[in-house]
C-alpha cells in the first residue's frame, strides 16, 4: 500500500510540472499585456524583466498558501487515503481546465479554479463519508468544509470585477483629462510628479504583496502596517526626484521605466503568491505523505490534522518551479494567444474583432449610448467642449492607420493599468481579502480602455461581447472546476489505482489532442495561402495583386467543390464538415478584405482612384463565389447529418460529370492567373456555356425522373439545389474573370 501512495505522489509531482506550464500560459496575461500592448520597451526586454520577477518571486516564496491545506476544507476531518484522492482529483482537473482555456485563448483565474476544485473534491469526499456513516446526515457536510472562507472568496470574485473596472475607468479618465492623447507635451512638465505617484504605488505593491510570504517579510511587515503614510510619503519624494533626474539626465520619458517596474512587480506577485495554485496541492500531498510514513499508522485511519500546522518552505522545489515558469513564459505560444485576447479587447483604434456581438452586448451598448446622450444634455456646453478637447486623438495618416504593429494603446494607459492593478491588489491583501490577480488586471484594462473611448460606436458591441465572454468564462471556471473535481474524486474513490491510471492516461491524451489541435490552428492562421490585402497605390499594382487572390480563391473553390461531392457520394460526414470549415475560412478572409476597403481607398494616389471601383467589384464577385460554396456545402452536410437517403447512383454520376467539367475549367483559370496568361481568358469563358448547358440538361433529366421513378422528396430537393447553385457559382466565377480581363486590357 505504501508503494501505491508513493506512486500517487510521483504522479502529483508530474502533474505539478504540467500545471505550472498551463498555469503560466494563462496567467502571463496578467503582467505582460500592458508592456506588450504599449510597446514601451522591446519584447525581449519585457520578457527579461518578467522572467526576473517570476524567478525571484518563486525562489523567495513560501510556496504554500493556506487555501491548499486548510482554507477550503477541514483537514482533521479526513484521513490520509481520502486527502490523497482529493489532491489527485484536483490536480488532474486543474490541468485540463486551464489547458482548455489556453487553447481557446481566454484568460481565466487560476486562483478560482484551484479553490473551487478543492471545494468540489472535498464536498464529494465528505458526502461519501457521510453516506457510510450511521450517525451523520447531509447537513453535517458543513463540518467538513470551511464555509466562511468559501463564501468570502465567492463574494470577492463579484467585488473584484466591479471595483477593478470602476476604479480603472475613473483614474484613466482623470489621467486622460490631464495629459490628453498628446501627452508628450505635458509629460515634460508633470512627468516627474506622475512618475512619483506610479512608482510609489508600484513599489509599495512589490514590498507588500509581491514579497509577502518570503523569509524576509516578517522583518519589515510591522513597519509596513504601522507607518504606511510615512513610507508612502518618503517613497513619493524619492521617486519624484528620481523621475525628474532620470528625465533630465537621459532626456527620456519616465513612462517606459514605470511600465518596466510595474511589469516586474506584477510578475513578482504572480509567482510569489499564485505559485500555490500550481504546486501548493502537490507540496501539501508531499508533507502529508511524510507525516503518514512517520506515524506508522494505516492510511485509512491516519487523521490529516497535521495540515493545520505551519510547514517550512522547500527552497530546492521552489527553485525548480521558478525555472519551469520562466521557460514556459519564453516558449509557450498559448501564453501569447491569451495575451492577444486582452490586448485586442483594449486596443485603441481599428482592427479585426475576435468576438461576435450578442443580444446582451447590443442591449448594453444601446442602453449606455442613450444614458450618455442624456447625461451630456445636463453638462454645460463649455464644460463638454473642454472635456472633449482632452479626448481628441491626433489625426493619423493612412500608413499609421494600416500599421498592424503599432501600439494597441499608449504609455499613459499602460502605466495606469499597472499602477491601479498593483494598488488594488495591495489594498485587498492588507485587509486579507481573497482576490484574483487575473480578475483585477483584466477588468482594470477593460475599465481604462472604456474611459479612453477605445470602445467607439464601430467597435463597442464587439468589445462588450468579448468582455462578457471572458467574464462568463470565469463563472464557468468556478462551476466546471467544482463539478469536474467532484466527479473525479468519486471515480477515484471507486476505482482506486486503476481509476487513477485511466484518468492520467485520459488527461495526457486530452492534453496531446489539445496541443495538436492548437498547433494545427496556429499553422492555419499563419498559412501563407490566405488572401492578401491590397497594399498597392496604383491601378497596375492593384490588378496585379488581385490576380494572386483570384488564383487563391479558384484553387480553394476547386478543392472544396470536389470534396463536397466526394463526401456526398460516400456519405462522409467528416469530409463534408471539413469542407464547411474551409468555406467559412474563405468567407472570413473575404470579409476581412471588405473591412479593409476604407483604408485601401484612403491610400490610393489621386491618379489611381478608379482602381477602387475595380477592387470593390472583384470583392463582390469573390463574395458571390463564397456564398454559393457555403450553400452547397451546408445543404450537403445537412442532408448527410440528418441521415436522409443517399443520392441515387445516376444522380451521383451526373454530379461527378459536372464536377469533372468544372474542375477542368477551374484548373485552366488557375494556370492563367498563376502564369499571367490573360489572353487565354476568352477561351475559358467558352467553357462556361458548355457547363451551363450540361447543368440545364441534368435539371431536365431530373424533372423526368421525378415524374416517373423518383421516390425521395429530400433527394430531389437536394439535387435541384446543388445544380441550381452550381449554375450561380459558374456565373460568379466567369463574371469575376471577365471583369478582371476587361480591366487588364484597359491598363
Amino acid at each position: 500500500m505504501e508503494n501505491f501512495y508513493l506512486l500517487l505522489l510521483v504522479a502529483l509531482v508530474v502533474l505539478a510540472i504540467a500545471d505550472l506550464v498551463v498555469g503560466v500560459s494563462n496567467d502571463a496575461v496578467n503582467f505582460l499585456n500592458s508592456a506588450i500592448g504599449s510597446k514601451a520597451i522591446s519584447f525581449k526586454t519585457i520578457m527579461i524583466v518578467a522572467s526576473l520577477g517570476i524567478f525571484i518571486g518563486a525562489v523567495f516564496s513560501s510556496g504554500m498558501m493556506e487555501v491548499a491545506r486548510k482554507g477550503i476544507f477541514m483537514p482533521s476531518q479526513f484521513y490520509f487515503d481520502e486527502i490523497m484522492i482529493i489532491f489527485v482529483a484536483v490536480m488532474i482537473t486543474d490541468i485540463l481546465l486551464l489547458d482548455f482555456f489556453n487553447t481557446l485563448g481566454m484568460p481565466t483565474s487560476t486562483t478560482v479554479s484551484i479553490v473551487f476544485e478543492l471545494l468540489g473534491a472535498a464536498v464529494v469526499m465528505a458526502l461519501i463519508k457521510i453516506s457510510a456513516s450511521d450517525t451523520e446526515t447531509f447537513s453535517d457536510v458543513i463540518n467538513y468544509i470551511n464555509t466562511d472562507k468559501a463564501t468570502t472568496i465567492i463574494s470577492g470574485i463579484f467585488l473584484s470585477v466591479i471595483i477593478a473596472f470602476t476604479v480603472g475607468a475613473l483614474i484613466q479618465w482623470f489621467s486622460r483629462l490631464v495629459f490628453t492623447f498628446e501627452y508628450e507635451k505635458k509629460i515634460r512638465n508633470f512627468g516627474a510628479f506622475f512618475g512619483g505617484i506610479c512608482l510609489s504605488a508600484i513599489g509599495y505593491f512589490i514590498f507588500f504583496k509581491g514579497l509577502k510570504g518570503t523569509p524576509y517579510y516578517d522583518s519589515f511587515k510591522d513597519v509596513l502596517s504601522s507607518q504606511v503614510y510615512l513610507i508612502l510619503g518618503l517613497s513619493f519624494l524619492f521617486w519624484t526626484l528620481f523621475s525628474y533626474l532620470y528625465t533630465k539626465i537621459f532626456n527620456k520619458s519616465i513612462l517606459p521605466f514605470v511600465i518596466a517596474v510595474g511589469t516586474f512587480g506584477l510578475a513578482l506577485a504572480f509567482s510569489g503568491n499564485d505559485l500555490v495554485n500550481f504546486i501548493g496541492v502537490p507540496m501539501a500531498a508531499y508533507h502529508s505523505y511524510e507525516a503518514w510514513i512517520a506515524s506508522g499508522e494505516a492510511a485509512t485511519t491516519f487523521s490529516m490534522g497535521v495540515l493545520q500546522e505551519k510547514v517550512p518552505a522547500e527552497p530546492f522545489l521552489l527553485f525548480i518551479a521558478g525555472g519551469v515558469m520562466v521557460l514556459t513564459l519564453w516558449f509557450s505560444k498559448k501564453a501569447r494567444s491569451v495575451a492577444e485576447t486582452e490586448i485586442n479587447l483594449s486596443r485603441q483604434g481599428h482592427g479585426s474583432e475576435k468576438f461576435n456581438p450578442n443580444l446582451l452586448s447590443r442591449t448594453l451598448v444601446s442602453g449606455s449610448t442613450h444614458l450618455v446622450s442624456f447625461l451630456r444634455k445636463t453638462i454645460p456646453h463649455r464644460t463638454k467642449k473642454k472635456i472633449s478637447s482632452s479626448f481628441e486623438k491626433p489625426e493619423e495618416n493612412i500608413e499609421e492607420l494600416k500599421d498592424n504593429n503599432k501600439p494597441a494603446f499608449d504609455m499613459i494607459r499602460a502605466s495606469i493599468n499597472l499602477t491601479v492593478a498593483g494598488v488594488l491588489i495591495s489594498i485587498a491583501t492588507s485587509y486579507k481579502l481573497p482576490l484574483s490577480t487575473t480578475y483585477v488586471t483584466f477588468m482594470v484594462a477593460m475599465g481604462t480602455s472604456l474611459a479612453d473611448r477605445a470602445w467607439g460606436r464601430e467597435s463597442a458591441v464587439y468589445r462588450v461581447a468579448g468582455v462578457l465572454n471572458v467574464i462568463g468564462g470565469w463563472f464557468f471556471t468556478a462551476f466546471s472546476a467544482f463539478a469536474a473535481a467532484g466527479i473525479l474524486t468519486y471515480l477515484i474513490f471507486l476505482g482506486r489505482g486503476a481509476a487513477v491510471a485511466i484518468l492520467l492516461i485520459a488527461a495526457i491524451a486530452l492534453l496531446v489532442r489539445n496541443y495538436m489541435a492548437y498547433k494545427k490552428k496556429y499553422v492555419e492562421d499563419s498559412d501563407s495561402s490566405t488572401l492578401k490585402k491590397s497594399e498597392s497605390k496604383t491601378v497596375q499594382g492593384i490588378i496585379s495583386e488581385s490576380a494572386d487572390n483570384i488564383s487563391n480563391v479558384i484553387t480553394r473553390t476547386n478543392k472544396i467543390y470536389s470534396d463536397v461531392f466526394e463526401g456526398l457520394a460516400k456519405q462522409d460526414k467528416a469530409k463534408l464538415k471539413k469542407s464547411k470549415k474551409g468555406v467559412a475560412k474563405l468567407d472570413a478572409e473575404i470579409e476581412e478584405l471588405r473591412d479593409h476597403i476604407f483604408f485601401f481607398i484612403k491610400s490610393l494616389d489621386e491618379t489611381s482612384v478608379r482602381g477602387s471601383s475595380f477592387y470593390i467589384t472583384i470583392l463582390a464577385y469573390l463574395t458571390d463565389i463564397a456564398q454559393s460554396l457555403e450553400f452547397i456545402s451546408k445543404k450537403s452536410y445537412k442532408h448527410v447529418n440528418n441521415n436522409h437517403k443517399p443520392l441515387r447512383y445516376n444522380q451521383i454520376t451526373d454530379l461527378k460529370e459536372i464536377d469533372d467539367s468544372l474542375q477542368l475549367m477551374l484548373h485552366e483559370i488557375e494556370v492563367v492567373f498563376k502564369d499571367r496568361k490573360f489572353d487565354r481568358i476568352e477561351k475559358i469563358v467558352a467553357h462556361r456555356d458548355e457547363i451551363l448547358n450540361k447543368l440545364s440538361e441534368k435539371i431536365e433529366k431530373q424533372v423526368k425522373r421525378t415524374r416517373t421513378e423518383e421516390s425521395s422528396p429530400k433527394n430531389t430537393t437536394l439535387y435541384f439545389s446543388l445544380l441550381l447553385e452550381t449554375k450561380d457559382l459558374v456565373k460568379g466565377i466567369t463574371n469575376l474573370i471577365e471583369e478582371y480581363h476587361s480591366s487588364f486590357k484597359k491598363v
